[in-house]
């Protein structure tokens, strides 16, 4: 298993840069003044804030980054809990509305790194006994989520892993020629949900590794020759978390050198707004991606699964 040394310059580099810049301006990601559990549009502010605590628990957890670099994760982490009132607006949702799932995924990466909250914990303990939350009706890739996130928790859901890979488009190793953009993000998130973000490579079946890596050069290429830059860094996570690591280091450097001196990473080929706000609600997932392929591929690179 080899991750090539330009590959790992390349992201060293990405993973740095887009750290220091959510950091920076983690501010302009604060939830509004007043804000309840209740929350109108969970995909405005909420949903983000909870990508950026995924992004800074990926990198205390594989911990390859620099000293400054690890303080700065730790300090968002300490800034995404504080804005979720240290877990209590979780618990809130979670008590009010049984069958949301986004508390416990949004909780995952604070318990990644011990930050607990022992309602939640009891309550979401209870939930995992109950018959309705078992059955509720999501998408394959969308029920691997909730299947991880009970897994970080250290929560017995009895999924059998297996089936829930099947039941997914990637499980089925459908014709490659088939997939569109949004296939691909499903694509994508269920070799993430089923490795734990590159933490446990073995989690993909091998047949569906081997499929994986023999098309995901392809794919690659489709959505770097048009411009989808936030897909094609998704699709670097997923090379970083194959068993045996695919990493070319022509499409690490397309990326690197797409990213901005202070750390922006374009979702595509759109012009970039001057507007600090704009720029941020924009590109935030980007930048998000971006942080956590880098320490994927340096995490493996030092032989850290």
């Amino acid at each position: 298993m080899t991750v090539p040394e330009p590959v790992v310059v390349a992201a060293r580099r990405m993973a740095d840069r887009a750290l220091s810049w959510l950091h920076a301006n983690r501010a302009l990601g604060a939830l509004p003044p007043g804000t309840t559990m209740e929350i109108a549009d969970p995909n405005s502010v909420y949903k983000p804030l909870g990508e950026t605590a995924l992004a800074a628990s990926l990198i205390l957890r594989d911990a390859v980054a620099g000293p400054g670099q690890l303080a700065a994760a730790q300090s968002l982490m300490e800034f995404t809990w504080q804005q979720f009132r240290q877990g209590d607006m979780l618990y809130e949702r979670q008590l009010r509305h049984t069958l949301m799932t986004d508390p416990l995924e949004t909780y995952a990466p604070f318990a990644r790194c011990g930050y607990r909250h022992p309602h939640l914990d009891r309550l979401l303990a209870h939930h995992a006994r109950l018959r309705s939350v078992h059955g509720i009706e999501h998408t394959p890739n969308r029920r691997l989520a909730v299947a991880n996130a009970a897994r970080i928790c250290g929560l017995n859901h009895g999924d059998d892993w297996a089936t829930l890979t099947r039941s997914t488009w990637l499980g089925a190793s459908p014709e490659p020629w088939a997939i569109n953009w949004i296939t691909a993000y499903s694509m994508t998130h269920t070799v993430f949900h089923l490795t734990d973000w590159g933490g446990f490579p073995q989690g993909l079946p091998a047949e569906l590794t081997s499929y994986v890596r023999t098309w995901l050069p392809v794919w690659i290429d489709i959505w770097r020759e048009v411009e989808q830059w936030d897909l094609v860094a998704e699709l670097l996570i997923v090379g970083a978390c194959l068993d045996d690591p695919y990493c070319d280091p022509a499409d690490w450097e397309t990326i690197a050198a797409l990213q901005h001196e202070d750390g922006l990473l374009p979702r595509d080929s759109d012009p970039v707004d001057d507007d600090p706000e704009q720029r941020f609600k924009d590109h935030q997932h980007t930048v998000v991606v971006t942080a956590v392929a880098g320490t994927i591929a340096l995490a493996r690179a030092a032989g850290e699964p």
